[in-house]
């Protein structure tokens, strides 16, 4: 029988690429999921039965610890960018990659891979940062055999980085941003996920990888080369961190007075993240010792910005027309 590999979150951004990778190398997947009825989608990535999500709350030991039973290899995607009710970062991003390790271990499970971020550190200003490297900790001393993955800002059509700012751009002529000069080097989602199966595989050592793109650039060069691939001319604005914070602190009280029903549009923490580069470290291990190549912005950006165009799918036929016309 083919090897069974639970991977919690795994019907998320980065976590449905994982799965679609494992599945098509002949692993059974089962997704770790809140609401499994909404991750039906990813059964079609392997032949019937191979794919299955099953309910979990990674809160709770009794949830995490039915979902691994069985299992041969373990994949942690859970993660969030803000935090929202008792979804808080010690929760998701400490607590529960803790509680997936110590029960694994418990269970003689030693493969693990843990998705973390770039910037993960004990001593951050950051929240976010501070969780991820917390949960990082525990995963690595519980099981040492653990691989840890620690991506830059992942692209790719699902992300809610480029596609968001985009989707800004269609009704507003200024595109406001905070930390335009801050650095980062995107990494394409598929290339992470093709790392998280190696690893799974055994085919990689353990220990932290930093995983980041060809390319480093600020915040401001890639929303520049964002608007040049959808065909909009935007007035770029960046918010001083001043200003920014503020604005952090304002809709982050609206939001917890209205309970969550006023989204906050950014939030304290993020703009903490926002003023330090998010780019692999000197000296770390990542890409190259994996012996993959890590792909470029251009090389997938136009395959799903397009329809932010706007001429959308015709852009590339009315521009052709217009030269013919010339």
């Amino acid at each position: 029988m083919s090897k069974l590999a639970t991977v919690y979150g795994g019907s998320g951004f980065i976590g449905r690429y994982i799965v679609r990778r494992l599945a098509s190398e002949g692993w059974r997947v089962r997704i770790a999921v809140r609401r499994p009825n909404e991750a039906l989608f990813a059964k079609t990535y392997g032949v019937v039965g191979q794919v299955e999500p099953c309910p979990c709350n990674v809160r709770q030991d009794s949830s995490v610890q039915n979902a691994m039973l069985g299992a041969d290899a373990i994949v942690n995607c859970v993660g969030i960018l803000a935090e929202a009710g008792k979804n808080t970062f010690d929760a998701v991003q400490a607590e529960a990659p803790s509680r997936i390790a110590k029960l694994a271990a418990e269970q003689g499970i030693t493969t693990l891979v843990n998705l973390s971020a770039i910037g993960a550190d004990p001593n951050a200003a950051s929240h976010y940062s501070r969780s991820k490297a917390a949960g990082d900790a525990v995963v690595q001393r519980e099981i040492p055999t653990a691989v840890i993955l620690r991506p830059s800002i992942v692209f790719g059509p699902e992300d809610q980085f480029f596609n968001r700012f985009a989707a800004m751009t269609q009704w507003n002529g200024i595109l406001p941003i905070v930390g335009a000069k801050t650095k980062f080097q995107p990494v394409y989602v598929d290339d992470v996920a093709k790392a998280a199966a190696m690893a799974v595989q055994g085919r990689v050592r353990a220990g932290i990888y930093e995983l980041g793109g060809p390319e480093i650039k600020t915040f401001q060069e890639l929303m520049e080369q964002m608007l040049t691939i959808i065909r909009r001319r935007r007035a770029i604005v960046n918010l001083p961190l001043p200003i920014a914070k503020l604005m952090g602190v304002i809709l982050d009280t609206a939001n917890a007075a209205s309970m969550g029903l006023i989204p906050a549009a950014i939030t304290r923490d993020q703009v903490r993240n926002l003023a330090r580069d998010n780019v692999v470290a000197s000296g770390s291990i990542g890409f190259e010792e994996l012996g993959i190549t890590p792909t470029a912005l251009d090389a997938v950006l136009p395959e799903y910005l397009w329809r932010f165009r706007p001429a959308g799918q015709f852009a590339e036929i009315k521009e052709s027309a217009q030269n013919i016309r010339s």
